[in-house]
């Protein structure tokens, strides 16, 4: 009979929000797989705990996670532990996952203390629809499309970012975003906790004056909804014969003609094309 692969939460800052469960789970498991073996035996010190550890992270899953699953076709039971927080979101665990789901083996989640969860709490703005983004990419092509990709997102945004990566990341979110309303949260259940709840335009010119410290869950506030155009699509279109005359190309004069509109360039272009022929 296979083994059963439990996700256990850790506590994001605080050691007081380990849930008795979860140390219950780390006790009885017959071994640990952890994102980074030392930080999880700073935690199974604190609590008495004495357990086999094999590393499970982003550079050797591919390896370990067959490995892994092996122990538990074999009866063994597993706890899978990332350095904080929750397995699977923004940390390894994931694949693991879906492998044991592949070969019928029980996963069972162990819920514990998440940062986006905590953030979004704590922000202020709203959060009865919100979209969590995680890392940004380092590479500029998928960091670009990512964020274009939001330009018109209008549920509340959560995103992770290290402090040496936070200036670049709040002048990018500006760029593209434009300015919005945004908490940014520091330090989660620590003793230096804090939220600064502000916009963009503001955050990227507090952080020129004061180097971040401590990892940060950015929630950002979403795209404000779209106003009903006013005009009417014969007029829109008639704009659109106006700029054309004036000299403007076709597409050009569409996406114009919707930006003053509001109508879709899309429509616009394919209407007053349609009219020409």
């Amino acid at each position: 009979m296979a083994g059963t692969l439990y996700l256990v939460g850790t506590p994001i800052g605080n050691l007081g929000d380990l849930s008795p469960r979860a140390a219950e789970t780390l006790e009885k498991v017959d071994f640990i797989a952890a994102e980074d073996t030392r930080v999880t035996l700073k935690l199974l010190s604190h609590l008495g705990i004495k357990k086999e550890l094999v590393s499970y992270h982003e550079h050797n899953q591919r390896q370990r996670g067959p490995q892994i699953l092996e122990r538990l076709q074999n009866g063994e039971s597993c706890a899978l532990c990332s350095d904080a927080g929750m397995p699977c979101i923004s940390d390894p665990g994931e694949e693991l996952v879906r492998l044991c789901a592949q070969q019928g083996i029980p996963v069972q989640s162990v819920p514990g203390p998440t940062a986006a969860m905590t953030a979004l709490a704590l922000s202020g703005l709203s959060v009865g629809r919100f979209t969590f983004e995680g890392f940004l990419s380092v590479k500029k092509g998928s960091r670009e499309e990512h964020l274009a990709s939001l330009k018109e997102e209008p549920r509340t945004m959560v995103f992770y970012e290290a402090p040496h990566k936070l200036p670049s990341t709040l002048k990018d979110l500006l760029r593209v975003l434009g300015d919005r309303k945004i908490a940014l949260c520091r330090e989660l259940t620590k003793v230096y906790e804090e939220v600064h709840r502000t916009t963009l335009a503001q955050a990227v010119a507090y952080y020129e004056e004061h180097p971040p410290r401590g990892e940060f869950v950015l929630v950002v506030e979403g795209a404000p909804p779209k106003k009903e155009s006013q005009v009417s699509r014969k007029e829109a279109l008639a704009l659109v014969q106006q700029l054309c005359g004036e000299g403007m190309s076709l597409s050009a004069a569409a996406r114009e003609a919707a930006r003053r509109t509001g109508h879709p360039k899309g429509e616009l272009y394919r209407a007053a094309l349609e009219k020409e022929e």
